[in-house]
């Protein structure tokens, strides 16, 4: 990786446009155009404005060389993997759950949705243990998005054992048919409940 290169990604990074840049180390668009291109090298008065812009050391720019906190940072496990992740397990064990309830309603439906959901949830759980980047805004993403998927069965369980006495983990229609509209109210209200004090909380770094 060039000096081009380098600066076309940490400008990338950054989130702003050439014009934005420009406008930030006093030069032209064009300037910053012919950086990114290689047909022109930015002066050294310039690598210094932009190393402090960026946070990043002249040496970084100049050569690419890392300071041990870049490197560290490159290297860094994110959360949001492990978020990706663990939703995707814990979804699949509700769907796993539904469907082979729905197919032959046997409590083998729950052992496989349930173990899948427990298995996304340590996931994200050791994952975090070991992250070292988002790992307060993975926390948080983490419960605004599977407060949906991990307390639709645990209330099911509850609405179809009272009503029914049948360990489905999905909903069933039952007499008396408030009581099935009750549920999705419940549902509702818990998870928005979750999701508002979520959203309220701000991400601590990390």
């Amino acid at each position: 990786m060039n000096i081009a290169n380098r600066i076309h990604d940490l400008r990338k990074a950054k989130g702003i446009s050439q014009e934005e840049f420009a406008a930030q180390i006093g030069v032209s668009r064009q300037a910053v155009s012919k950086w990114e291109s290689e047909q022109s090298l930015p002066e050294i008065e310039k690598v210094i404005i932009m190393s402090d812009y960026f946070e990043v050391t002249t040496d970084y720019i100049l050569k690419g060389i890392q300071t041990k906190e870049q490197a560290r940072e490159k290297n860094a496990l994110d959360a949001n993997v492990f978020l990706s992740s663990a939703t995707f397990l814990i979804a699949i064990g509700l769907i796993l759950a539904c469907t082979i309830w729905h197919e032959k309603q046997t409590t083998t439906a729950l052992a496989v949705g349930l173990t899948l959901m427990a298995m996304g949830c340590l996931n994200f759980g050791i994952g975090v243990a070991n992250a070292t980047k988002n790992v307060e805004k993975g926390k948080r993403a983490f419960w605004i998005v599977n407060i949906w998927l991990l307390s639709f069965i645990p209330l099911s369980l509850i609405y179809n054992a009272l009503l029914g006495r049948v360990l489905a983990p999905y909903p069933l229609i039952l007499e008396p048919f408030i009581a099935f509209i009750a549920f999705w109210l419940v549902y509702i209200a818990l998870c928005l409940y979750v999701v508002s004090i979520k959203v309220r909380k701000k991400p601590q770094k990390g």
